[in-house]
Parts: structure tokens; sequence; C-alpha cells
């Protein structure tokens, strides 16, 4: 808990801070999150693969840890930095603490450093690689590895291996949904609503996903540049071609858009919390949104038959968008958020309505 550790910018910059949770050294993207609570979901979102989260949040770890608030079963970042996490959680659901269960997935955590001035820093420079060092001496030489630091094969790393099914208890649909790093809370809402949950690998094809005889295709999140899955991309279109219903969500909705002719891009820090407000363009109304993402739809060239429908209220950046001759839309944010705003819950009730009038299961 007293040893001093290093937290390396790629522009040079440097941050010292305590240990704690396992002890070692790593390299990856360093981001920030603006949310108060939901560190468990936070830790666990395969969306964060590669990436050093930043809490905005000063104390950590006052619940303790609830492995029933799990996102996945792994911890997914690459290191986890923060103000003050506490030693002495307090929560009936708790299970442990921080520290220990760290120790025991074998993430490095930081505490003691100026969260405040470090997300400045990322704000002001834009997102960028940092290194965590036991030392400075040898900081000149990471340097170029720091720089040259790249998040690759970020979907087939965390997407399931295997196809798998669960039942829901009063079957009103039959839904895949497509694992690109699929938070487990998109499964809860489908099953829900009563929709039997069949979840298929990141490499799988339209074909076989056809052969399951789905109502209705959902796209997960997930990590990474949307743009390095070509064959996923690929096989998006295939699956649009046969006029199946699609819903995706965050990377699933890069992806869709992809498949369609549009482009995406990479945001200066991202879009990461429990706080963005999205306008819904049809109605003007905004809602409170969680999300999680480094890139974004290009909305200012998107083909004919692609539309808007939702945007950030605080950049007007692409946050949804609807399909003209095709059953499907999609949205940036996260509407099953958990922890966080459930405004958006909506969005998976709109999902089965277009099931119930697309799916080529019930028009049969």
């Amino acid at each position: 808990m007293d040893e001093t550790v290093y937290l390396i910018l790629e522009n040079g910059r440097v941050f010292e801070g305590k240990r704690f949770g396992f002890s070692g050294e790593a390299t990856g993207e360093i981001v920030f999150t603006t949310g108060m609570c939901g560190y468990l979901e936070t830790l666990t979102d395969p969306s964060y693969y590669g990436q050093m989260v930043v809490q905005t949040f000063p104390l950590i770890g006052n619940y303790g840890v609830i492995p029933a608030d799990f996102e996945s079963a792994k911890v997914c970042v690459k290191a986890y930095i923060v103000r003050e996490w506490c030693q002495e959680p307090s929560n009936y659901r708790s299970e442990g603490s921080l520290d220990t269960f760290f120790k025991e997935k074998g993430i490095i955590g930081i505490c003691g450093i100026d969260t405040r001035e470090l997300t400045k820093v990322i704000r002001e420079s834009g997102v960028m690689n940092a290194r965590i060092a036991s030392s400075l001496e040898e900081k000149d030489r990471w340097m170029e590895k720091i720089r040259s630091y790249r998040i690759t094969g970020a979907v087939s790393a965390v997407s399931c291996k295997q196809i798998t099914e669960d039942k829901a208890e009063d079957e009103r649909y039959r839904v895949v949904l497509w694992d690109f790093g699929a938070k487990q809370n998109i499964k809860r809402q489908l099953l829900r609503r009563g929709c039997t949950v069949v979840t298929v690998p990141g490499n799988t094809t339209a074909e076989e996903i056809l052969s399951l005889c789905p109502d209705g295709v959902m796209l997960s999140n997930g990590p990474g540049d949307p743009a390095e899955n070509t064959g996923i991309i690929e096989e998006i279109g295939k699956l649009c071609q046969a006029r199946m219903p699609v819903f995706g969500i965050c990377l699933g909705h890069q992806l869709l858009a992809l498949s369609q002719g549009a482009k995406t891009f990479k945001l200066k820090y991202g879009h990461r919390g429990a706080n963005q407000p999205v306008m819904d363009l049809k109605t003007k109304r905004v809602y409170i949104t969680s999300q999680n993402h480094g890139y974004a739809v290009s909305g200012e060239d998107l083909p004919s038959h692609m539309q808007v429908a939702f945007q950030n209220a605080n950049d007007q950046t692409c946050e949804g968008i609807s399909y003209e001759g095709m059953p499907a839309f999609s949205v940036q944010f996260h509407p099953e958020a958990a922890a966080g705003p459930q405004d958006t819950m909506f969005l998976f009730d709109r999902f089965l309505q277009l099931m119930e009038q697309n799916s080529p299961q019930k028009v049969q």
C-alpha cells in the first residue's frame, strides 16, 4: 500500500501515486469515466479492454465487491486509477475489498493520484497511452513503447467462444445476441421481456445466425476500433440483406452503420460515464444516458437510407440511427445501463415491436 508507483503519460507528464491490488507494470490507453457509482460494472465491462481507467469520482470501493453486479466473468481493464479507495467497504452484499479482488485477478491499481488534474490533461490533450512503472529510471526507454501501443484484436479477445442458449420462462421471441463483448444486462433485459437469448461468438457468420431461426438479432457493445472488424461488418451486411430485425448498441451501432456505408472516427476523449445528455431528434426530448465509447459514427455524410435519430446534446455527435427500407435501428448509448439512468429502457420494447412486425418467424 505504501509503495510509490508512477504513471507515465505519452505526452511526457508523470503522476506519482501509491500502489494497491496486483504488483506489476502495464502499458495501455488511458481514459476517464465520470460515473459516481457502478465501479464494478466498469471494471467488468469488456468495452474497456486494453484501457487504463481513471475514475473522476474521488472515492471508490465503499460498497465492496459484489459478483452479482458483474457485467462479465472477467476484469477487462488494464489498470485502475483512483483518488482514494475504501479499505473497509460497508454493504450487506459485499464479498470483499477491491484490493483483494485486484490481487486475485492480476489487476494493477493506483491511488493517491490527483485524478482531477489527470482528467484535465486527457480532456485537453486527448486520449493517449500511458505506462505504470515502479521507477522512472527507464522512462526514456519506455516512451517509444508507450507511444507505439495499439489496441488490436479486441473483439476476438473478449467475445464468447461457443454458442449458448438462455431460455425465457415465457418465451415470446427468439433473439440472437451477437457477442462483441456483451454486457450481461443486455441479456437480462431481453430475458425479462420473454426473449430466449442465443449468444454467439463475434466470428459467427450471417448464414450460421440465420440457421438458428431467430426473430431478431442484437448487436452488442464491445471494445476497440470498429473499422478493424471488416469480416464482422461484411456479415452484418448479409444479415441486413435477409431483412432480419436488428438492434445495435454501442459497438454494435457502429458496426451496423459501417455495414451500410457510413464512416466512423475517433473522438478526442470519448464519452464514458452515466450522465451524457442525448436528444431524440424526432420528439426533441432529452434523455440522460450511460455511455462508454471512444469512436463515433459520422452523422454528416450518411447514406440516403440512414438518418440520425439521436444526437449528443454536448458535442452534437451521432448517438443513434434509424434505417429506411430495413427493419433495423441502433444507438450509441446503453439503454440497459447498470448502474446508470434507465431513461431509454423503452428501446428494448421498440425492438420487440420491430420483431413482431418484421420477424420471418412471425410472418410464417
